[in-house]
């Protein structure tokens, strides 16, 4: 069957455009409530919603559709998006609902489900939602209606949970971290789970108003927490995503480490204590950081991009780190799914018992230039199709001469072409990228 609705992160869109409107986020609710009462007797779902203002019409009418068909809902309020999928297992619950466009600007949102378990929702079950959205909304008689309320220790629950992943022997007292949180659904939670843990915290991003989401802050503009840094004087900075799912760091001279290099830092540690375990990235995933892992003895394979992809492969190989550059890092023995409060304790507990920096623990792995070029469409592009453009790519890859990669994909959540090339040359790697990107333009 093919989907309608969700893409590789749920379904996320325009606000007021379909699907993201409220009578199909009445049916979407519906729906899921009509997949989960044919599992089991009046299930119970979790929703939790990041700081964007569309989140209050799109929370009420999915709470309308759930309860229609019979399920009790309990309601977080602003909450990651990880939050969520622990909540979801900590109360026993059937399934947890995320009201997110993740690091998309305020006026797109999305809706990411996850099961009891709290991982993301397999493939079949998504696909009997969207069936079940063709149904007619029959509303369950009175007695079978299911009812709302509040979580109200959500927030501390969380927290704690948080706390709990950092070493016991440990205390972040002495460092000042800078703390951004994107004016998104962190943004009382990750300065207080840094503080409790003893450090001394500068917070931004903290103010939101349902308008400023990611707004030049945050995990997708890091150089503003980079400046905080410096500005502040602080040990590190830690840039969260609007549902704090991706991370972001910074030395104390402002230099910013992208996913790869935080994963690559969470790894070498976790080897030198004994675990054992493979790695999974991306078909981003910079190929310096896959020689760095070689050299640490490490297992690496390459997922498609999306941090669906990443956990998918980790499960079938019973691994247990995974990642991707923009910031998803996933520790298996930590969390259920990438959570950017939960990585940066694990990257600030490696660097503890190390006495270093980012860039001393780092200091071997050296990332090779890697251009990303973004092309919007206006409609679908065949781009694997176009004589034009795969005879571009050819020619770069000729040049690179396999001391490179070029990579091109379609983006699974919004309209754009991703113009990926990599080689040793800074250079060489933006000329090739932009000869290519060159021709999707013309082809869009």
């Amino acid at each position: 069957m093919k989907r309608k609705y969700f893409g590789t992160d749920g379904i996320r869109g325009r606000v007021g455009d379909a699907p993201i409107t409220p009578d199909i986020m009445l049916r979407l609710g519906y729906a899921a409530g009509r997949v989960l009462t044919r599992q089991q007797e009046h299930p119970a779902v979790v929703i939790g919603k990041d700081t964007r203002i569309s989140g209050y019409m799109l929370e009420s009418a999915l709470e309308a559709g759930l309860s229609a068909a019979g399920c009790d809902v309990y309601l977080t309020g602003p909450m990651s998006t990880p939050g969520v999928a622990f909540l979801t297992r900590a109360l026993r619950l059937s399934a947890g609902i995320m009201i997110s466009a993740s690091h998309n600007p305020f006026e797109d949102n999305g809706i990411k489900f996850f099961s009891a378990e709290g991982a993301k929702l397999p493939d079949e079950v998504e696909l009997d939602i969207e069936a079940a959205l063709d149904e007619p909304l029959a509303t369950q008689p009175s007695t079978k209606l299911g009812k709302a309320m509040r979580v109200h220790d959500a927030e501390g629950r969380y927290i704690e949970f948080c706390k709990g992943t950092f070493p016991k022997e440990q205390t972040l007292r002495g460092l000042k971290l800078v703390v951004d949180a994107a004016h998104g659904a962190c943004y009382r939670l990750a300065p207080r789970v840094f503080q409790e843990l003893g450090a001394q915290v500068v917070p931004i991003g903290v103010a939101p108003n349902g308008l400023n989401i990611n707004d030049r802050c945050g995990a997708t503009h890091a150089e503003a927490m980079a400046h905080a840094v410096t500005d502040n004087e602080a040990d590190f900075g830690i840039a969260l995503d609007g549902d704090g799912d991706r991370l972001m760091m910074a030395d104390a001279d402002g230099t910013l480490f992208d996913g790869d290099q935080l994963l690559y830092v969470i790894v070498k540690d976790q080897l030198s204590r004994g675990a054992r375990s493979g790695v999974v990235g991306t078909l981003m995933t910079n190929l310096a950081v896959e020689l760095a892992f070689a050299k640490l003895g490490a297992s690496f394979a390459r997922a498609k991009v999306g941090d669906r992809h990443v956990l998918e492969m980790l499960n079938e190989k019973g691994w247990l780190w995974g990642g991707e550059n923009s910031g998803h890092i996933i520790c298996l023995d930590r969390h259920t799914t990438g959570d950017g409060i939960v990585s940066a304790l694990q990257v600030l507990a490696a660097l503890k018992r190390a006495g270093q920096s980012l860039g001393e623990y780092s200091q071997e792995l050296t990332l090779f230039p890697q251009v990303l070029v973004n092309v919007r469409t206006v409609t679908k592009l065949d781009f694997a199709g176009n004589s034009a453009i795969q005879h571009a790519v050819r020619a770069a890859e000729s040049e690179l001469n396999g001391a490179g990669r070029v990579l091109l994909r379609a983006s699974g959540t919004e309209p754009v072409i991703r113009v990926m090339v990599e080689g040793r040359d800074a250079a060489q790697v933006s000329r090739l990228a932009e000869t290519i990107a060159s021709e999707v333009r013309r082809a869009a």
